[in-house]
């Protein structure tokens, strides 16, 4: 049986350690101010017994971490037809790129990079009444914790600064891939960017991808054939250019945000989530990744 508390306790003195820890993501303001010193880790595993070292208990703004919330609610909505609207191939460019939406008739390459994740938040604008309140309930319910909340700060930075998903979204719409109106999927786009959870939360949300969709609550949230699908895509997906990085160095499905976190699953087994707001050259973070890698070197447990 591995001892997941002394593996994570190495980390994290490893990661104090650490000298060269990327540099914070400075084009939305309000993450200019987190300390770069931070770094947490904290694990669940099947049986909802919990590891954690570091600064796991502090929240942060989980930026596109959330888009994989946003993809399982919707696909938990509207089922297979939500794929008529996003593809699910890796882009192998950066999150906000444009190029490839336009070369490629408005469809996104997949949900996870950002003119994909702006689609996922249109379908939710059109079919939820109160959309960034039902939103919310769902990731509570998923993590178990009503304590979840946006970070209002955080929203209107990013809304404030978000040149590069306006463009996206505008682009969407003149392919007719954008129902509502760009400012209301817009103000819900950047408010599930800054959903604010701690590791400990992150993982607990996730814990329904090892479950075969049942969460912490054992709710059914998703079929076991849905959870494949989207623990496919993370794998392909989840670190828009580094993917394949990620995929060699640690060999786990999992999620990134710019906001510093990574979230990680072995299904059965466990889910991780760390957190170093520090970035490295791809914009995922740079401790988290070497935490991530040394955690499945050291366990040999990895989907490989």
């Amino acid at each position: 049986m591995v001892d997941f508390q002394s593996v994570l306790n190495g980390i994290g003195i490893t990661a104090t350690k650490a000298t060269d820890r990327g540099r914070i993501a400075s084009y939305i303001p309000e993450l200019e101010k987190i300390d770069l010193q931070k770094f947490g880790i904290h694990l669940i595993n099947i049986k909802q017994h919990s590891f954690s070292s570091g600064d796991s208990d502090e929240r942060f703004s989980i930026q596109s971490i959330s888009k994989v919330f946003t993809l399982s609610m919707a696909l938990g909505l509207i089922g297979e037809k939500l794929w008529e609207r996003v593809d699910v191939e890796p882009s192998g460019d950066p999150f906000n790129h444009l190029s490839l939406l336009e070369m490629e008739n408005g469809i996104p390459r997949n949900p996870l990079i950002n003119p994909g994740a702006i689609v996922v938040a249109d379908i939710l604008v059109s079919i939820l009444d109160n959309p960034k309140d039902d939103f919310l309930a769902f990731i509570r319910n998923l993590a178990d914790d009503d304590s979840i909340n946006y970070d209002e700060e955080v929203a209107q930075s990013e809304k404030m600064t978000g040149y590069r998903n306006y463009a996206a979204a505008n682009l969407l719409k003149s392919y007719k891939n954008l129902t509502n109106d760009v400012d209301s999927v817009l103000d819900f786009y950047f408010h599930q960017c800054s959903i604010s959870m701690s590791c400990a939360q992150l993982a607990n949300a996730f814990y329904m991808f090892i479950n075969n969709g049942n969460c912490r609550r054992n709710n059914t949230q998703l079929s076991k054939g849905q959870v494949k699908r989207i623990n496919a895509l993370m794998l392909t997906c989840g670190f828009y250019d580094e993917a394949g990085e990620f995929a060699f160095e640690v060999g786990l499905p999992g999620k990134s945000g710019v906001g510093g976190g990574i979230v990680a699953l072995l299904p059965n087994e466990f889910c991780v989530a760390t957190w170093s707001p520090g970035l490295n050259e791809k914009g995922n973070s740079k401790l988290g990744m070497l935490a991530l890698e040394r955690l499945t070197t050291q366990t040999e447990l990895s989907i490989f």
